[in-house]
């Protein structure tokens, strides 16, 4: 499956979809809407344009954050972000809880800190347990740590548990990528946690990097899952499925690795360093041959442009009754290279992994990024709120009124 660029996107859209290179009629929702501009304000005097279909709106809701990563539900109804502050390894993340959402002025009156000084906190998640004690779970560089939850609270309620530790050195950016996210998901009572590599492409020596763990809620169990998986930085569990988004090596050209995303299978090796995948076939790297070759990795459930960092996504069910129900929108983070034109949207991928076309473009304009999607959470029929961590703004998309 492949997105097409907006400008044919735009075009073709009223009438048909691009999927593997073919045009085909939609026959499981309405024609896909055309995409039009809609004008977006910031706090910090900036103005510009998204476009997104005409019968939805976009507009800030929270502003002033820095790097602004993936969201989480709490028991009590609230929502939860992590803030990364920055690039850098540091120590001055924070997860903030919002609260108070104003429907006339359509903001969150309270953003508080409910944790901050963390190592570059990617991923929060809820569990309640069989007892009904809600637990808090955050995912650093280097721990994953537990806090008991109370429903309002604006600070921690117990000192945190310490769940599991994870390497956390490697090479600095500047070297091709040393990843700090780790991100969460539960599913059928047990967690899983996605560790990135320690490199661009290199044969890892510890089984953790490149992997995705699964663990009981108190962190015993821990097991490899599926390892193979470069960066898998979203993580989705759905009606008994693991899905994966993941980001492809950066050595072999500018059309080359997909994007990926999978239904990630338990003991499955998506072939990371050997193996790649592009137009949604697996190939293998010349720069790591193995005897077994790579006839033996997975399929892909859907796979993006090259370099386009895939990241959050989203879940719309049918009983929505909306234009994306039965949808995932993904986030596109958007290639370093910007002359390439790839990512920097949210798209739609359709139940069977099929294209929906693009959602939301234009964060990349005239060569200029005006914004980085990061992850998707769900908050009704056609709605929902996303990250922007390159200007630390949270967006809401709605029906439009």
């Amino acid at each position: 499956m492949t997105f097409a660029l907006a400008s044919l996107a735009r075009t073709l859209a009223a009438t048909a979809l691009l999927c593997g290179g073919a045009i085909f009629a939609d026959t499981a929702h309405a024609a896909a809407a055309p995409l039009t501009p809609h004008p977006v304000k910031l706090d910090d005097g900036r103005s510009f344009s998204l476009n997104l279909p005409a019968n939805l709106e976009i507009m800030p809701v929270v502003q002033g954050l820095k790097r602004v990563r993936f969201f989480a539900r709490s028991p009590d109804g609230r929502v939860f972000v992590t803030d990364m502050q920055n690039l850098s390894d540091n120590k001055l993340g924070r997860v903030y809880a919002l609260d108070g959402w104003d429907e006339k002025t359509e903001r969150y009156s309270k953003v508080s800190v409910y944790l901050d000084k963390q190592r570059n906190p990617n991923s929060v998640a809820f569990h309640t347990d069989a007892a009904g004690q809600s637990w808090l779970y955050l995912a650093n560089t280097d721990k994953l740590l537990r806090y008991r939850y109370r429903s309002g609270d604006l600070k921690p309620s117990s000192e945190p548990e310490v769940l599991a530790s994870f390497p956390d050195y490697g090479l600095s950016y500047k070297y091709g990528g040393w990843h700090l996210t780790r991100t969460l998901a539960f599913g059928d009572g047990k967690l899983y946690v996605s560790v990135g590599s320690s490199c661009n492409a290199c044969v890892e020596k510890e089984d953790v990097r490149a992997a995705i763990l699964q663990m009981n809620p108190d962190g015993s169990q821990r097991r490899i899952y599926a390892r193979g998986l470069r960066n898998a930085v979203g993580l989705l569990y759905r009606d008994g499925k693991l899905y994966a988004t993941n980001q492809g090596s950066d050595h072999l050209g500018d059309q080359k690795p997909d994007e990926t995303m999978f239904v990630v299978n338990d003991g499955a090796d998506y072939g990371w360093p050997y193996c790649y995948y592009s137009n949604g076939k697996v190939a293998a790297d010349p720069k790591f041959p193995r005897k077994s070759g790579c006839a033996s990795a997975p399929k892909t459930f859907a796979y993006f442009p090259s370099h386009a960092s895939a990241l959050g996504l989203a879940w719309f069910p049918s009983s929505d009754k909306g234009q994306l129900s039965d949808e995932f929108v993904v986030a596109l983070h958007g290639a370093s290279k910007l002359a390439l034109n790839h990512g920097y949207r949210l798209v739609r991928v359709k139940a069977d992994g099929r294209s929906g076309g693009d959602l939301i473009t234009g964060f990349l304009a005239d060569g200029k990024v005006l914004g980085r999607p990061c992850d998707v959470l769900h908050t009704g029929r056609d709605s929902f709120l996303f990250t922007d961590d390159k200007s630390g703004v949270i967006y809401r998309v709605r029906p439009k009124r």
